[in-house]
């Protein structure tokens, strides 16, 4: 039997990291900041937006591979910040409780594709409070003078953050007063009321897979360009790790697939 070539392109190695946990804070209720410093990070790069693959340790011979945005890098002091959502008993959230100056963490990435590109009149950010550390990172990485706009659901107002940017940022919270539901009708709601601003713009919604999916669709039916739409789910009901590419069949070639980043989602 002849082999097929798979339709999905290689995905590089990525790079390895030795981080160990430097401290940890509570921002609110339900999100907790940690500092991981590393060593030998001269190469390390990214752009905001992009996550890292932590291994969380699970015991001496097993860890739990999960997403998690970088909040923001140090480059002189070498080090990463990354906000863990509170939920539940998960691995990560047990982690990010528990672990003592001095853990060791592995790391690989940077990697995703959510992120600033392309000029743009204007940008804009949806999704809820596992987007907030990326939604945040690309905000206040823009330049003075650029426009944003952003959509952000949390469970009330202690669980808002400041954004600090140079930007000239519009930001509209949405409280849902309980636990993220599957979709989120508050945020594709939010979305339709959202006048879309003359001139060309970018849009990067992430959150809830169903949700980014409405969201994304809903934009395309209002004439907004597909190339200029970043959509990733970060998280869907039953999926335990990795994120949802939303994208349509005919662009699946480029995103390709590979292990512990979730299978692209079609967007229609």
């Amino acid at each position: 039997m002849s082999e097929q070539a798979s339709p999905f392109p290689a995905r590089p190695p990525r790079q390895a990291w030795t981080f160990s946990l430097r401290s940890g804070r509570d921002l609110n209720p339900r999100m907790r900041e940690v500092s991981l410093i590393g060593e030998n990070l001269a190469g390390f790069t990214y752009r905001p937006g992009q996550d890292v693959v932590l291994n969380i340790p699970l015991d001496a011979d097993r860890a739990a591979r999960r997403h998690y945005t970088i909040r923001r890098f140090d480059p002189v002091e070498q080090r990463l910040d990354i906000q863990f959502v509170l939920h539940g008993a998960s691995p990560a959230t047990q982690w990010a409780k528990d672990a003592r100056p001095g853990d060791v963490i592995l790391a690989e990435g940077p990697r995703g594709r959510t992120v600033v590109s392309g000029e743009a009149d204007w940008r804009l950010f949806t999704g809820d409070e596992t987007a907030l550390p990326g939604i945040a990172a690309m905000i206040e990485s823009l330049p003075a003078g650029e426009r944003a706009y952003a959509i952000v659901e949390v469970a009330g107002s202690e669980e808002e953050q400041a954004i600090e940017t140079a930007a000239r940022l519009d930001v509209r919270w949405l409280h849902r007063g309980g636990a993220p539901t599957a979709p989120s009708q508050g945020l594709i709601e939010a979305l339709a009321a959202f006048d879309l601003p003359p001139g060309v713009g970018q849009a990067c919604v992430i959150g809830e897979t169903t949700t980014v999916r409405a969201q994304r669709q809903a934009l395309i039916a209002r004439g907004f360009p597909k190339d200029r739409i970043a959509a990733e789910g970060y998280w869907r009901p039953g999926r335990v790790g990795g994120h949802d590419h939303i994208v349509d069949p005919d662009q699946l070639a480029a995103f390709g697939r590979s292990r512990g980043e979730g299978r692209p989602a079609f967007g229609r």
